[in-house]
């Protein structure tokens, strides 16, 4: 049927080496004819320099070759990358537009920082560790002239997943796997756990897979400002403001079997802007939509998932917002220095956060307990009942421990897999997926922002194949399984 067509995305080709908006001739070019215009009326008018009578500075440029829809981690590394991969230096205009410029309600800056490579799919290890090598040499990623360096303060004490009898030979299968890509994980029997980690009670423990290296936790922040940082030098474009609608062309098709297809193209993204009735149109040649939580609605204003149930362009891009909280608590008598991000086999976790005996950690609810996203508020009893037990279960120290605070953030949940998507959709051909990685996005962010840019740029993944991540699996049915997702 369309599987050819779903993989192919109905022969297209790169799509870097035809960058430009859809009516012809280059931004540079345009941009080049208005200045000639604009000192062709300064030449006219009496007086100084070219004034305009409305000031238009906060808005967005009248075209960009690619749109962003999303400033987070992983909006920003696709610009970082876009503009890193580009040739010549400057051919491609990258605006990114984020509607929280303050970042208060972001996964990015909500999360606990953790970065890992045990997974058991083999893209969600090679994702890592090539993330964990850019964050380990951060400074000749984004270094900026005669700005300071970035200290992205990563702790490499490594996780520490604990497996049940139940759950102990999945995490020998996913160990293999993870040797297989590279990574150095090391299996651990209860006695050799206590031996290394006497602070934990086995009780209930089969089997324990522990990072040796390149793992541990760093300042989401930190990245976050340093890839803006460094996009804003390379000269990436930024608007305050919230994309509201996309206007496109239709073109119908039909596939070698003999049906149709309806392709679409979205030639103008319409801007409202911050704190403002007006909008602006924004001409373009590609979409990356990396709007995290939200790119499921980014999506459907795109007119993705509006086809009929059960075909192609019925299909949802099934990423919705789901709320975790983080709690932070002290314990005087709790696990040193040496503690690992632990990992239990109820699916409570915990870190050390800074030197004072204090703990980050959490639990994922389940899905009958799943909190009301619409806002970012704590439920305290959560803690009580379903965190605290298991914590004091495997910490006997935590039988004393004192919350003093926390906070609530979002996944972007992937409903069908709990995986990332990645690439182009196959029927709005020129709307690309950085999202719906449902807890990991932060730490594979450096990885994936590489390979959207790859694929846009030639029209392919180079470097490490995503096609298992494309958005055409959730038409076919074809689930991306990942055993180890928190």
């Amino acid at each position: 049927m369309l599987r050819r067509t779903l993989l192919l995305g109905l022969c297209r080709g790169p799509l870097g080496r035809g960058l430009g908006t859809h009516r012809g001739g280059s931004i540079l070019d345009r941009d080049g004819k208005m200045s000639e215009i604009k000192k062709k009326i300064q030449s006219i008018l009496p007086g100084g320099d070219w004034n305009p009578l409305y000031d238009t500075s906060h808005l967005p440029p009248e075209s960009s070759d690619v749109v962003i829809v999303g400033g987070g981690v992983l909006g920003l590394s696709v610009a970082y990358w876009l503009k890193k991969l580009e040739k010549p230096r400057g051919a491609i205009r990258v605006l990114v537009v984020e509607r929280d410029h303050t970042y208060s309600r972001a996964s990015t800056v909500l999360s606990v920082g953790g970065i890992r490579q045990q997974f058991s799919v083999p893209e969600n290890v090679q994702l890592s560790l090539f993330s964990i090598d850019f964050l380990r040499n951060i400074n000749e990623y984004l270094a900026v002239a005669d700005d300071p360096p970035l200290d992205i303060q990563f702790n490499p004490s490594g996780y520490l997943l604990l497996a049940s009898e139940k759950g102990a030979a999945i995490m020998e299968n996913n160990v293999k796997v993870q040797r297989q890509e590279g990574a150095k994980v090391c299996l651990m029997s209860p006695e050799q756990l206590r031996n290394k980690f006497p602070w934990i009670n086995t009780e209930g423990v089969a089997l324990a897979s522990y990072g040796m290296e390149h793992e541990g936790w760093f300042d989401p922040w930190c990245l976050l400002q340093g890839l803006r940082r460094k996009v804003q030098s390379m000269g990436v474009l930024f608007c305050r403001g919230e994309v509201t609608r996309f206007m496109s062309s239709s073109n119908l098709m039909k596939t070698a079997s003999g049906e149709e297809v309806n392709l679409k193209r979205i030639h103008e993204v319409h801007v409202k802007i911050d704190q403002s009735l007006e909008y602006q149109p924004v001409e373009c040649a590609i979409v990356i939509n990396a709007a995290g939580a939200w790119s499921g609605q980014v999506a459907e204003l795109a007119g993705i998932g509006k086809g009929p149930p059960g075909t192609l362009q019925g299909t949802k891009l099934p990423v919705e917002l789901r709320k975790r909280y983080v709690y932070l608590w002290h314990c005087p008598q709790g696990p040193g220095l040496e503690t690992p991000f632990v990992i239990d086999p109820s699916g409570t976790y915990f870190r050390r956060e800074g030197l004072g005996h204090n703990y980050l950690g959490g639990c994922s609810p389940t899905e009958e307990e799943e909190p009301d996203p619409g806002n970012l508020e704590v439920d305290h009893d959560f803690f009580q009942d379903r965190v605290w037990p298991p914590l004091a279960q495997r910490v006997p120290a935590f039988e004393t421990l004192k919350v003093r605070s926390a906070w609530a953030g979002y996944y972007d949940y992937n409903t069908f897999d709990q995986n990332g998507v990645v690439g182009p959709h196959p029927l709005v051909i020129n709307m690309y997926f950085a999202t719906g990685f449902s807890g990991h996005g932060l730490q594979q962010a450096p990885a994936v922002g590489r390979a959207v840019a790859e694929m846009v740029l030639e029209g392919h993944f180079q470097t490490i194949n995503l096609s298992s991540f494309l958005f055409s699996r959730f038409y076919s049915g074809e689930k991306v399984q990942e055993h180890n997702i928190i």
